[in-house]
């Protein structure tokens, strides 16, 4: 009992220590090692005593920490009538009386993050507000319709299994359009943070997160515009579809992490093939930096809608295939709406893998049949927008990525 309560202490000393460093090191005036040392040892003391004698003592203390505050506050703003106004010291300080309390109430995991994400908070204080004034009024409005979808729409919708096949729940398809949001999101703002400055392997790692077929139409446009970008242009569209296979990645680990096993082996060897050829265009054809397409706010309410239509009308629609003509029949279903997204399909199979429609080994090659479906989309609209030249190098790319799939799919145990 006695080294439970060391321990706890000699945390709530550290954790003190090391916020107190921080507001030290920034030079402010009401409180700093000392100060945040003593709150945080007060809050883990406070709690101690109130196991014995009662809740009084921490409300008590947290409210003598509180006056304390306001009294030296006061005082120091009366005599410095430069004082700057803001009270993130003071709340800091209240934190991390509370941290102290955590410790000795045995949340000892949560009040170390807690006080180690304090620190951070109060040292990237420049930084922070650097980023945040970089945000337009198009990014911020993003962020809140994330929001909007992510922690209004969601939570209200019912899960639970309706319509046809029993496969359509409201609540896991908008928690796909989530997830696609989220990593959509993901790029837009580091692209929004990074800018131009990346240049063309950024703007096809950042294209390839939000969105490799608006990628392909921008670059593509780019090229038959500025025909001098044309090397930088096929870069960019191939290193877009080579991060797609993160993306599928990414997507099928959160919904299915049985089917991620089986779907890495064959992965890996088109990620490499694609990540070699990537190399070459970058060290023998790329003529000229093109500029990073514009991108649209990836989580406006009407695509996100659209996209959980989409993922319903497919899920359905494997579901029908395997109901009516057999498993393999999905592969021909593959094909079709892996043109146009192949997210839908990836998280469709893949949900039905979770619900044993689906076996693992029909539901990688579907994947995967969607995945080159959609290579060649974006192979005809490299050359439709972008002309003979820039389908000259991405076409002969894609097809050969296509002919090792096709193998891979065939031949792969």
């Amino acid at each position: 009992m006695e080294f439970e309560i060391f321990q706890s202490l000699g945390i709530a000393l550290l954790l003190g220590l090391l916020v107190g460093l921080q507001r030290e090191w920034d030079k402010h005036p009401l409180a700093g090692i000392r100060t945040f040392t003593l709150i945080t040892l007060l809050g883990a003391i406070s709690a101690l005593l109130a196991e014995h004698f009662g809740g009084w003592i921490l409300a008590s203390s947290l409210v003598a920490v509180a006056a304390s505050l306001v009294t030296g506050n006061l005082m120091h703003e009366r005599g410095n009538e430069k004082a700057e106004p803001g009270q993130t010291t003071e709340i800091a300080a209240l934190v991390m009386f509370g941290v102290g309390a955590l410790l000795v109430a045995g949340y000892t995991l949560p009040a170390v993050v807690l006080g180690g994400a304090t620190a951070v908070l109060l040292h990237l204080k420049n930084r922070l507000h650097s980023a945040i004034g970089k945000l337009s009024p198009d990014d911020v409005r993003a962020i809140f319709q994330f929001t909007l979808i992510a922690l209004v729409i969601l939570p209200l919708l019912p899960n639970r299994t309706y319509g046809p096949f029993d496969v359509l729940n409201p609540y896991k398809i908008w928690l796909m359009v989530v997830l696609i949001v989220a990593i959509g999101m993901s790029g837009y703002l580091a692209y929004r943070m990074l800018g131009a400055r990346g240049g063309t392997i950024l703007g096809g790692l950042l294209g390839g997160l939000i969105s490799s077929t608006a990628t392909t139409v921008s670059y593509a446009r780019q090229s038959a515009a500025h025909p001098q970008a044309r090397g930088a242009a096929a870069l960019a569209i191939v290193v877009a579809s080579t991060i797609v296979l993160l993306r599928i990645g990414i997507e099928v680990a959160v919904v299915s992490r049985g089917l991620l096993d089986v779907l890495v082996p064959p992965m890996i060897v088109i990620s490499l093939f694609l990540v070699g050829i990537s190399a070459v265009l970058f060290f023998r054809m790329r003529q000229a930096d093109a500029e990073l397409p514009t991108h649209t706010n990836p989580s406006q309410l009407k695509p996100a809608m659209v996209f959980g239509g989409l993922y319903a009308l497919v899920l359905l629609l494997i579901a029908l295939v395997d109901d009516r003509y057999g498993s393999e029949a999905i592969y021909g279903a593959a094909v079709i709406s892996g043109l146009t997204d192949v997210d839908a399909l990836t998280l469709s199979v893949a949900e039905l893998v979770n619900q044993q429609r689906v076996v693992d080994d029909i539901a990688w090659r579907a994947i995967f049949i969607g995945m080159l479906s959609n290579l060649a989309f974006k192979a005809g609209i490299a050359g439709v927008l972008g002309g003979r030249k820039l389908f000259a190098v991405v076409g002969p790319v894609f097809a050969a990525t296509i002919g090792l799939g096709t193998l891979i799919v065939l031949f792969w145990p």
